[in-house]
């Protein structure tokens, strides 16, 4: 079992954000274009899916923590 599950800074975090966005997005428009973005946003997090898999954490909780970590942050620029 890995000691430390703490959220670290690139692995993934750039997918995640982007995930976060397309979601957001997606909720704004209507039709088949609101279901593709949404498809495409959740596959984004895959990589940091594989990433949690292969250093043998607990994906999901990873995942979680990181979606909490970024629904946390404002837009870019913002303090």
């Amino acid at each position: 079992s890995p000691q430390n599950d703490s959220v670290v800074a690139g692995g993934g975090a750039i997918e995640m954000e982007l995930s976060k966005y397309l979601r957001d997005y997606s909720r704004t428009i209507p039709g088949k274009q609101q279901l593709l973005i949404g498809a495409y946003a959740k596959a984004l997090e895959i990589i940091p899916r594989q990433l949690c898999d292969n250093a043998g954490f607990d994906a999901t909780n990873i995942l979680n923590k990181l979606r909490a970590k970024h629904a946390q942050v404002g837009p870019p620029g913002s303090p």
